[in-house]
């Protein structure tokens, strides 16, 4: 099979066999273009079909035919000053720069920490190796961190289920897992739309809308810690609006601003509208409908009236109608005698990601009567309600067809309670259910045994294993769908076949 390569402008031809390894073809390559690395860190990539390859594949994995060409670049490894382990996700977030960030604030990592995992600050707290808590106020240097070391993301207690639902757009897991409490329940619904704007979730956010959530209310603190929101973090004050433009997600703006106009003209603490934020990060697509709507009308009863204008009275009105119902004092804190208080160094720590506290339900389980009396108890009540109800009708209609019979079922209803015509035998053998036409019945036994062991060598079930390699064969972006689809059951047909 031959193999168009190049590198640095310069083409070269090689005739290889198809099973031939990615690895293999670098060191082809490096022989054949004298490749030489200055520093360890340098490394060769070779792509093909907007692909990355990886060193174990074989061309005749991902579809390559002879003739094809395959794209060489040299590539430097830039290795992360630091990393944070999220005990949400279990996944590593490497924090990439120069060793100039070790000096930065906590309060800026946890700005780069929530911008790449799409959590809102006030959700997670970091922590060192040893398990001390890193504070807003303080400097990274001041914990003594240096290049390498791996953080620790911490939540709520309880939450970590909530979060990979919300994560996810799962909008059952997240309805599951609300809290009781209705104001800790307000402030996850606010963290959740956040999510769902930052990450693209539309079905969620339209849910979360029809609950009250607002696309221009602040994420803010925790309940248990809104003694201090004065000196909270600055993202606090970010609102699911600020999150879709900050992201690109222009269907969840379209969303905000169809739900409610008024969401245009929403600042978060720098003074900052969507549209600016939009301008900011270069999103174009964002851009264009936020201005397109800001320069259209807003058709009333009696006038019409321009977008800007409309949003600018309406903006009057809120900020009078707060001050007219707050009579000129201002509530500092929301609580009341009883609420719960985090207060830093003192109370117990209640950001350890630990898992929610299921409810022993064995005490309220009861045994269940056995099945022929609610068989029999059943049909009892059955004729009982025929007998009340229907039986006049029923013996006037069927008079003349049924004559005696009728007669006879009343008299033995009203006199034992019970009906006289003998019920079917219940059944009690367990019969497996048949997983093919015409299969034995050991068949499903046979299936799920060839699963299990499936799962304990790969470490994913079937349904993630092909979600894994479909995400691997979209990276194909030049290739057809279906033949991301064939790619992608090639590699998992491969995998299957390396660990057995």
């Amino acid at each position: 099979m031959r193999v168009l390569t190049c590198f640095e402008g310069s083409w070269e031809s090689f005739d290889i066999p198809p099973d031939q390894t990615v690895r293999a073809i670098k060191q082809m390559v490096k022989d054949n273009f004298l490749v030489q690395f200055t520093n360890d860190n340098q490394y060769l990539e070779l792509s093909y079909g907007g692909a990355v390859l990886q060193d174990s594949w074989a061309l005749c994995d991902v579809g390559f035919k002879s003739g094809g060409a395959i794209h060489c670049l040299r590539k430097s490894e830039q290795k992360p000053v630091m990393s944070v382990f999220s005990a949400v996700t279990g996944e590593i977030l490497p924090i990439m720069g120069s060793v100039s960030l070790l000096s930065m604030s906590v309060a800026r990592l946890k700005t780069l920490v929530s911008v790449q995992s799409g959590l809102p600050v006030s959700t997670f707290r970091l922590s060192t190796p040893e398990g001390v808590q890193l504070y807003d106020c303080n400097r990274l240097q001041d914990y003594d961190i240096s290049v390498g070391t791996m953080l620790r993301l911490d939540t709520w207690d309880g939450w970590v289920e909530y979060l990979q639902g919300c994560l996810l757009g799962h909008r059952l897991t997240v309805q599951i897992h609300l809290s009781e409490e209705m104001p800790v329940m307000r402030f996850q619904l606010r963290v959740a739309l956040y999510i769902a704007a930052s990450l693209g979730h539309l079905e969620l956010a339209g849910w979360l809308l029809e609950r009250t959530a607002h696309a221009d209310e602040p994420v803010g603190v925790h309940p248990y810690r809104h003694w201090c929101h004065q000196t909270a973090h600055r993202d606090t004050g970010k609102c699911p609006i600020h999150a879709a433009a900050e992201n690109n997600q222009l269907l969840i703006l379209k969303l905000f601003v169809t739900k409610n106009i008024l969401t245009l003209a929403c600042r978060d603490l720098r003074g900052y509208d969507p549209l600016k934020i939009a301008v900011h990060h270069g999103h174009r697509d964002s851009v264009c409908y936020l201005v397109e709507k800001l320069h259209s009308v807003v058709s009333l009863s009696n006038i019409t009236l321009p977008t800007r204008i409309y949003l600018q009275i309406k903006r009057w009105l809120s900020l009078g109608e707060r001050r007219a119902a707050s009579g000129g004092f201002q509530h500092t804190l929301r609580g009341k005698v009883g609420d719960t208080l985090l207060v830093d160094g003192f109370s117990q720590p209640k950001m350890s990601s630990k898992p929610r506290k299921t409810e022993n339900k064995a005490s309220r389980v009861k045994t269940l009567p056995p099945v022929s009396h609610l068989a029999t108890k059943r049909t009892s009540l059955h004729l009982h309600s025929r007998k009340v109800v229907n039986f006049k009708e029923t013996q006037e209609k069927f008079k003349n067809k049924v004559g005696g019979s009728l007669k006879e079922l009343s008299e033995g209803v009203s006199s034992s309670g019970r009906s006289k015509i003998p019920l079917p035998p219940i059944n009690r053998k367990l019969i497996p259910r048949q997983v093919f036409v015409g299969a034995s019945p050991n068949s499903s036994h046979f299936l799920i045994a060839s699963l299990e062991p499936f799962s304990d060598c790969c470490g994913r079930t079937p349904r993630e294993n092909a979600m894994y390699f479909l995400t691997i064969a979209s990276t194909f972006t030049e290739k057809p769908w279906l033949k991301q689809l064939s790619i992608a059951r090639t590699l998992a047909r491969k995998r299957i076949q390396t660990t057995a």
